[in-house]
């Protein structure tokens, strides 16, 4: 996430009110409800648009920890580099994570930390010191073979492997692992933002305010609303989208046929969806069990 301010693109300084409001407020409540962990720990976790001074002071002084994807630069290289090479901790995660750079799914990775002076630009006060935890994925190569096909003739094999990294500046007491797996679990409500914008959020805003604000509160019940439904339909519309969820069980081709003062729905043959909607029909709609 980027801010614009004064017609230009800038950082986390550039008008974001992330340092000033709502780190200060978020760590209080955080802390009021015992911490995302149960023991009081309150941990700032952001991703590189918000690597800088403000935001990572503004955690300290709120009491909190920080945990935060640290832009590309040369002091990061350079520290990266002096890893060694026997520091690498193998890791397996158990459901695949998307790697967005080379757009697939990977299931193994290698992790290692090093203690990291983050903001040496600034004055010495305000340089902060923690933990750089670095994450490599080994770089796919289609054209590399096996030693047996170079045995056999074919293209030259891969020389040395070679690896992309993303690094974590953070203080979390936290063990190497954790900590690393607790910077990826980050929240889903960038999710739920994207599932409103292609929903009801599409229509705004207008020129009224009253306007939005209703509209906003009808997005919330309805995506709500649509959320429950799925939860009673299936497992698997459980975690589709609510677009997912409107174009299975809610748009649906039927008829409606008044016969006997009763009011039928035809509902369309060999329908892939027709187990879950019925399971969502019963949920709502059935009569109540005998007591």
């Amino acid at each position: 996430m980027r801010t614009r301010a004064a017609g230009r693109t800038g950082d986390v300084r550039d008008g974001l009110p992330l340092a000033k409001r709502i780190v200060p407020v978020a760590a209080a409540k955080a802390a009021a409800a015992g911490g995302p962990h149960g023991d009081g720990l309150v941990v700032l976790r952001a991703d590189s648009a918000f690597y800088g001074h403000d935001v990572v002071a503004a955690a300290r002084r709120a009491g909190a920890r920080f945990s935060i994807t640290a832009r590309s630069s040369p002091a990061v290289s350079t520290a990266i580099a002096s890893i060694r090479a026997d520091a690498w901790t193998p890791i397996h995660y158990p459901n695949a994570v998307w790697d967005e750079a080379e757009q697939r799914l990977i299931s193994d990775a290698e992790i290692a930390e090093v203690p990291f002076t983050a903001f040496t630009s600034r004055r010495t006060a305000d340089h902060i010191s923690g933990r750089l935890i670095v994450r490599r994925v080994k770089r796919l190569n289609p054209t590399a073979k096996t030693a047996t096909s170079v045995a056999g003739g074919d293209r030259q094999g891969e020389l040395f492997a070679l690896y992309r990294y993303h690094a974590v500046f953070t203080d979390s007491p936290l063990p190497l692992v954790q900590a690393e797996k607790t910077h990826r679990a980050h929240a889903i409500i960038e999710q739920v933002h994207a599932d409103l914008r292609s929903g009801p959020l599409a229509h705004l805003p207008s020129g009224s305010f009253a306007a939005n604000s209703a509209w906003l509160v009808l997005a919330a019940i309805a995506f709500n609303l649509t959320r429950a439904a799925g939860c009673l339909a299936s497992a698997f519309h459980a975690k589709a989208t609510t677009g997912t969820i409107r174009a299975q069980l809610i748009n649906i081709p039927a008829r409606l046929a008044r016969s006997a003062r009763r009011l039928r729905m035809h509902l369309p043959q060999h329908w892939p969806w027709e187990q879950a909607w019925s399971q969502l029909f019963q949920a709502t709609l059935a009569p109540p069990r005998p007591a």
